[in-house]
């Protein structure tokens, strides 16, 4: 019994000392110069979609926000964060929903589950264009169970639909858990890093992809920003 309750002691500390001695990495994600004006959709040919957003969307490609921010980048650990292989158990979830991909951006770590859902009246046909892991193309009608799957390699895939050319999503599926995406301000967080040297990589589908070193010592929050070319074509 004294045996059971040391080793409970002794994981308890181990769990408090992960906590006080992480550091977060907090930051920003901006642009220089003039990005080019989101398109607007027509999806006159698909009434049942159109009649869900009150004013026509706009492509999603590039979402700017206040003061220059950059929404829907993943900024990532890239190298440095330990590989312990833990998948989470819960499942990631891609819904179509008014003929958009939500969110249009999703992230998942490597072998977790992938859950596809269609809460449209249409059918929807969903093709990742992976060149890493293995493509796939499935046809997916309305009221039909969700569509599951995983990828066991890390790569950032585009989503499109075959029937609906203006659906657009991405995944990246990545082999950390040290992941966000930046939101409409353009932030950014990542906590829970224990003392070390990190890469992190910021990418973007349109404008690509940058890099930026820090240094965790302890319990402790860095700024690391960055700053993406407008691309105004």
């Amino acid at each position: 019994m004294r045996t059971r309750q040391t080793l409970l002691t002794l994981s308890t500390l181990l769990v408090f000392s992960a906590v006080m001695f992480a550091g977060t990495v907090n930051g920003k994600v901006t642009y220089t110069g003039t990005p080019a004006k989101p398109k607007p959709i027509d999806m006159s040919k698909e009434p049942s979609c159109a009649k869900q957003h009150a004013t026509p969307i706009t492509t999603e490609s590039v979402v700017t926000g206040p003061d220059n921010a950059l929404e829907n980048v993943v900024v990532y650990v890239s190298s440095g964060a330990p590989d312990d292989g833990q998948v989470p158990p819960q499942a990631v979830t891609f819904d179509q929903k008014g003929c958009q991909y939500v969110p249009h951006v999703l992230v998942m770590h490597t072998d977790q589950e992938l859950k596809i859902v269609n809460d449209d009246q249409t059918s929807h046909n969903i093709h990742p264009l992976s060149k890493v892991n293995v493509e796939w193309n499935k046809s997916q009608p309305p009221g039909t169970p969700p569509i599951t799957t995983k990828y066991d390699k890390p790569e950032f895939i585009s989503v499109k639909c075959n029937i609906h050319p203006w659906m657009h999503g991405e995944f990246a599926v990545l082999k950390t858990n040290h992941f966000d995406v930046s939101k409409g301000s353009g932030t950014f967080s990542l906590p829970n890093l224990p003392p070390g040297k990190y890469t992190l990589t910021a990418w973007q589908e349109d404008y690509g992809v940058q890099t930026a070193d820090v240094t965790i010592t302890g319990n402790e929050t860095k700024e690391v920003n960055f700053t993406f070319k407008a691309k105004a074509y």
